[in-house]
C-alpha cells in the first residue's frame, strides 16, 4: 500500500497527458491537443518532452500545495525536504534544457524530479498516517488521566468532609489538570512535537499527585478501618479460592505448584490473623496487621492476579486466532453496556466515568487491531486485554447499580 494513492496520481497525470504512441508515429494530419507542435515537424522525443513537462508542472504543483504549507515546521533534515528539493533542482535542469532543445535529457531530468517528487509525497502521507495513529494511542492515555483525575478529585472530597488536610494533594491535582489541559490543546493544534514534550510534563506531575494521594488514602484508612478491613476480608475469601482452585487444576495437570502454595499458606496466616482482630472488633489493630504484612498480602495478589491473567490470555489468544469472532463477541459486549448505561443514566444513576471507560475500551481494540495487522500480535494483545479489563470494570459497575 506504500505511496500507493501518491503513486497513481502521478501516473494517471502522467499518462493521461501523454499523446498516443501512434500519435507520434502518426499520418501528416494528425495533431495533439496539448501543444501547437505539428507531428510533420516535431520528433518523437520533442513530442514526449512537451508532454512530460506539462505533466511535471503539474506535479509540481501539487507537491507545492502539500509541502510549503508545513515546510517551516518540518526538521531541518527532513527526508520530505531533502526530497523536494531534488525534486525542484531536476525541475529546473530539465526545464532548462527542454528550453534549449536538449529533450533527451530534459525527458531523463523530468522522470527524476518525478521521482523524487512522488517519494516527497509519499512520505508525507505516511507522516500523516503516522500521526493518526500516535494521536489514537495518545487519546486512549489521556481517556485513562481523566478516568484517575475523577477519582482524585472524589477523594479530595471524600477527605476533605472527613477532616483531613489536602492542600499538598489539591496542588498536585491542579498542576496534573493543567499538563493534561496542555496535551488536549497540542492535540487540537495537531502539534505532535508540543504533544512529546507536554506528555512528560504531564507524567512528572501525575507521579507528584500519585504520592501525594497515596499519603491521603494512608489517612483515609485509618478513618475507614472497619470497612477497609472487611473489603480485606472479603477480597481475601475470593482471592484464596481462586488461588486453591488453581492449584488443585495445576496439580491435575502435572503442573510446580509450589510457589503458589507457599504465597497462600503465608497469606492465609495473615488473613486468620486479621478475621479473629476483627470478630473481636478490634478494627485498627486489624488494619495495622494488614499494613505490617503489606508485603506479604501483594505478594499473594500479584500471584493470583498472574493466575487470571493466564487465564484471561488463553482466552485471549483463541480469540486472537479468530478475530472476527473476537470483534463481534466485544462488540456485542460494548452495545449491551451502553445500553445498559443509558437505562441507568435515565435512573438518575451517574454514569460518566463507566461512558469514558467504554470510549477507553473502544480505542484499545481500534490500536490492537492495527498491531494486529501490522504482524505485532504481542502488544496486540496488551490493548484487547486492556480493554477487556475496562468492559468488566464496566459490567460489574453496571451489576451493583441495577
Amino acid at each position: 500500500m506504500k505511496g500507493m494513492k501518491v503513486g497513481a496520481l502521478i501516473l494517471v497525470l502522467f499518462i493521461g497527458s501523454l499523446i498516443p504512441l501512434t500519435a507520434a508515429e502518426g499520418t501528416e494530419d494528425n495533431t495533439t491537443s496539448v501543444s501547437t507542435y505539428s507531428l510533420e515537424n516535431s520528433t518523437r522525443e520533442q513530442v514526449i518532452a512537451t508532454q512530460l513537462v506539462n505533466v511535471l508542472e503539474r506535479i509540481s504543483k501539487l507537491a507545492e500545495e502539500r509541502i510549503e504549507p508545513i515546510k517551516d515546521r518540518l526538521p531541518e533534515n527532513s527526508n520530505v525536504l531533502k526530497d523536494y528539493e531534488q525534486a525542484e533542482t531536476y525541475k529546473v535542469k530539465a526545464l532548462e534544457e527542454y528550453n534549449q532543445r536538449d529533450y533527451y535529457n530534459a525527458i531523463l531530468d523530468g522522470l527524476t524530479a518525478m521521482h523524487y517528487y512522488r517519494r516527497a509525497l509519499e512520505r508525507i502521507e505516511e507522516g500523516r498516517e503516522k500521526a493518526t495513529r500516535i494521536q489514537a494511542r495518545i487519546q486512549a492515555q489521556l481517556e485513562r488521566v481523566s478516568t484517575y483525575l475523577g477519582f482524585v478529585r472524589k477523594t479530595i472530597h471524600l477527605a476533605e468532609r472527613r477532616g483531613i488536610n489536602v492542600e499538598n494533594l489539591t496542588r498536585a491535582y491542579n498542576e496534573t489538570v493543567k499538563a493534561y489541559g496542555a496535551v488536549l490543546v497540542d492535540l487540537k493544534e495537531k502539534n505532535l512535537t508540543r504533544v512529546v514534550k507536554d506528555l512528560e510534563v504531564l507524567k512528572e506531575r501525575k507521579s507528584v499527585l500519585d504520592d501525594e494521594l497515596r499519603r491521603v488514602h494512608e489517612k483515609l484508612a485509618y478513618a475507614n478501618a472497619k470497612e477497609i478491613v472487611l473489603e480485606f476480608l472479603v477480597r481475601g475469601e475470593k482471592g484464596i479460592q481462586i488461588a486453591q482452585n488453581a492449584i488443585q487444576a495445576g496439580q491435575e495437570r502435572g503442573y510446580n505448584v509450589n510457589r503458589l502454595q507457599e504465597n497462600l499458606d503465608e497469606f492465609l496466616t495473615v488473613y486468620g490473623s486479621v478475621k479473629s482482630l476483627a470478630n473481636k472488633g478490634e478494627w485498627g489493630e486489624a488494619l495495622k496487621l494488614i499494613q505490617k504484612n503489606r508485603a506479604t498480602i501483594g505478594e499473594f495478589y500479584r500471584t493470583v492476579s498472574a493466575v487470571i491473567r493466564g487465564a484471561r490470555e488463553e482466552e485471549l489468544q483463541e480469540k486472537v486466532k479468530n478475530m472476527k469472532a473476537f470483534l463481534w463477541s466485544f462488540s456485542e459486549r460494548a452495545k449491551n453496556d451502553a445500553r445498559a448505561l443509558q437505562e441507568l443514566r435515565e435512573k438518575g444513576v451517574n454514569t460518566k466515568r463507566a461512558e469514558v471507560q467504554l470510549r477507553a475500551a473502544v480505542n484499545e481494540v481500534g490500536v490492537g487491531i492495527y498491531l494486529v495487522r501490522e504482524r505485532k500480535p504481542e502488544m496486540a494483545r496488551i490493548h484487547f486485554e486492556n480493554a477487556l479489563n475496562l468492559l468488566k470494570n464496566i459490567e460489574d459497575f453496571i451489576r451493583a447499580n441495577s
